[in-house]
Order: structure tokens, then sequence, then C-alpha cells
């Protein structure tokens, strides 16, 4: 019997599915399949790696579902290129489908495997899924790409139709019958359990819809959707929330809209991992003081906002989309740290970490990147807590030696890191 193999990555989930949607019509049994990336894996040294954790336990919901229907999961742990092959030698595979990945390593592995299989003549479809527009699919009006969110924003919102959102349903009928799998444990993996991992799960809450536009700035309560990193794994449908926003909250669909720009932004940019987008901050003198990078990943900079948000960090591995914005503003401007610093630290960190998202936000923050904060714009990170966090709500939960002498004195004074930090910016851009 042939098969047709759907190669989850970034989409694992069962339903508004478009890749099984489409896969369903060609009569073709489906397997599922996941594989536990050594080339990604091998990087990681925190083996309490909470992101991991967290696709296990989701390929583990997914394993059961498939089970109640009389299929199941596979799961594969090694090279991507080494398990394709031994599938191919094993299992009758006609075709291949995958929701596209425009992130470079993505890119680059997917070409090596699309064109192993199609050394078998095995068709491997990519689909959009994990996003609402992708690649060109909104240009300027002579086809260049966007560089600034606003404009882009307005063509994306009059080229939207309830086609870009619709529901793709799947049918569990059309999945292979297969008995059940085991799934490599962590441990088997190399990795370590918590037994105290929080994860989010993946409902919007209406409350949250409805008052997002007033409450996502103050991270002392639950005002925000927390669903990123259920968008990062794709443990739940853009289209399902662009569903529920476009009626409801534009501010939240902003913020949906701004995931596409930095998708887009990386497909036509992907040099921006590594480099300024805007070419001349990469002239910038950074002092890259390595004691300062020390404290501000240890949240002991003497700004209770920035390491409260810091703490948060390193102990949930979350932190609060405002708060974001002030560490890292700080990091660049009041410590002249590389923007690449702090943005591979949040990679080691963040549970909802997404290369795109989270190169754009440091590239924004350092004032870099497409549609980026102008330089001039140093965050007073004082000001920024007695706004958003009048009454050290959020900063007492995080720092239990906050108001006592155990907690350190600021390791820059404000005044002085602003003004030199207008200096040094102002001598790169202007040489």
């Amino acid at each position: 019997m042939s098969i047709h193999i759907h190669w989850f990555r970034r989409d694992l989930r069962l339903e508004d599915h478009r890749a099984l949607h489409e896969a369903a019509k060609l009569n073709t049994p489906i397997v599922g399949l996941f594989i536990f990336d050594t080339d990604i894996l091998d990087k990681l040294e925190d083996k309490h790696d909470l992101r991991v954790q967290f696709i296990h336990e989701q390929l583990q919901l997914m394993k059961n579902k498939l089970e109640e229907h009389g299929s199941s999961l596979v799961v594969k742990y090694g090279k991507p290129l080494d398990i394709w092959k031994n599938l191919t030698e094993s299992y009758p595979v006609v075709s291949v489908s995958a929701v596209r990945d425009y992130e470079p390593y993505a890119k680059k592995r997917d070409k090596e495997v699309y064109d192993f299989l199609s050394s078998k003549n095995v068709k491997f479809t990519g689909y959009k899924d994990q996003v609402i527009f992708e690649k060109s699919e909104v240009v300027k009006k002579d086809g260049g790409t966007y560089t600034v969110f606003t404009p882009y924003r307005k063509a994306w919102e009059s080229l939207l139709t309830e086609d870009h959102y619709r529901e793709f349903k799947v049918d569990f009928s059309s999945f292979a019958k297969l008995e059940k799998m085991q799934i490599p444990s962590l441990t088997e993996m190399g990795f370590r359990q918590s037994e105290h991992a929080n994860f989010p799960d993946n409902k919007l809450k209406s409350q949250i819809l409805n008052n997002y536009h007033e409450t996502r700035d103050t991270p002392s309560i639950n005002g925000t959707s927390r669903l990123s990193v259920h968008l990062r794994f794709g443990t739940i449908s853009i289209r399902s929330l662009v569903r529920a926003a476009i009626h409801k909250n534009q501010v939240y669909l902003s913020e949906l809209i701004w995931r596409d720009f930095y998708q887009m932004t990386l497909y036509h940019f992907p040099e921006c991992v590594n480099r300024a987008i805007k070419p001349k901050y990469d002239r910038i003198q950074w002092d890259n003081n390595e004691n300062h990078f020390k404290a501000w990943c240890e949240g002991k900079t003497g700004y209770p906002l920035v390491d409260a948000g810091m703490r948060e960090l390193n102990t949930t591995g979350y932190m609060h989309n405002r708060v974001r914005m002030v560490v890292a503003s700080f990091l660049t401007k009041h410590l002249l740290i590389d923007w690449r610093w702090g943005e591979r630290y949040f990679a080691e960190k963040l549970l909802d970490f997404d290369l795109s998202a989270n190169v754009g936000g440091w590239q924004w923050a350092a004032g870099c990147g497409n549609d980026a904060a102008p330089y001039f714009r140093v965050f007073n990170p004082t000001t920024q807590a007695e706004k958003f966090d009048p009454n050290n709500t959020y900063i007492k939960k995080h720092i239990r030696e906050w108001g006592t002498s155990a907690y350190p004195k600021p390791i820059v004074d404000h005044k002085f890191a602003r003004e030199r930090a207008l200096e040094r910016y102002k001598k790169a851009l202007t040489e």
C-alpha cells in the first residue's frame, strides 16, 4: 500500500490544518511524522530545555488523538535527511507534505530533503499555514519589499479576504491504520523533564481579546493572550486567531500582522540574523562589557523593571512584551552591548523563541531593523516602571529582595548612559 507522509514541524496540531486537509484529497493513507532534529537539539546546551518538553507533550497529545481514530504518530530522533533515506527504503512513500518554514536553517534542510525525495520520484509539497501572507504576497506597487510596518499593515488588510482565514478541517479517516507507536523519551534524547513546567493553554479567552488594547501593557496582570508559544509551534492556527480578532479587537489583529511582517522580513533579508538591516548600524562601537552583560542576564542591574523581566525569563521561559522592549533597550542603549548578544540569550531562554520575531524585536530595540525605534529613543526604565507597574506589583513578584539593602545599586547612571548612547550612535551613523 502506498502512503503519504505529512512531516510535522511548526504545525503541531490536528485541527484547522491546511496541509492535512489537502493531503486527504489524494486518497492515499496519511502517516504523520515528527523528527526530533539532532542538528538542532545537539546545539542546546541546557538539557532542561522547556521547549523540548513542550514539544514532547504536544506530540503525546497528537498521538493519543490519532490513536482514537486507529492511527498513530511516527516520531523519530536523528538527522532529517538520514531519517528520510531510511523511511523511503522501508516504506512505499509516494508523496510528502509539510508546512513551509522561512528560517535559514529550515530552508537549507528542506532543500536537501526535497532534492533527495525528487531523486526517488517522491513529490514533496509545501503549504502556507503558519502565516496569513507569506514571502512576496504583500508587496509595494513596484514589487518591492515593505520595510515600514504601517504601510505593510494597510496593504495586508486591503488584501485580506475570508478565504485567507477560512478553517481547513481534518478528516481523520484519511490517516493510515497503524499500531500504537512509542515516542522517544526526553531521557533517551539526553534531556531532563521539569515537574514544575506551567505551559499556558491554547485557548484565546474572550475577555482577554475584548480588553487586549487596554491591558496588554501591564505586566502584573493577565492581560495578554499568552499564545506566542502556541503560535511558535503551531499548536494553534493563526487563522483561528484572525477569525476571532478581525471584528473584535484591531490592536490584537495588528499584533498578528506584526508576526507576518517579521516572517516576511526574515525571508527577504536572511542576513538580518547576523547583520543589521540598516548597514550603518553595524558601525556602532559597542562596549560589550562582560560584567555588565552578566548583571543583565542575572537580573542584577539595579533597575527593577529590567531585573524583574530578566528574572521572569530565567525562571519561567517567558517575559511580558512591554518588558521585553525595556530590557532590550537597556542592553543596547544603556549598556552599549551588541543587540546580537541579547538576541542569542533570548534564543536560549524563551519558550516562545521564534527567530523572525526575536531578531525583529532586537533590531527594533537597537534601531537597526525594519521600522525600528529611532536611535534617539532611549527608554527610561524607571519611568517605564512608574507608568506600567505603578504599584510595583510585577517587580515585587520577581525580585524578592527589592527594597532591601540586598538589592544592587544601578550599574550605570541613566542620564550618563543616555547621553553616551546618543553620542555613540550619532558618531556611527554620520561617519
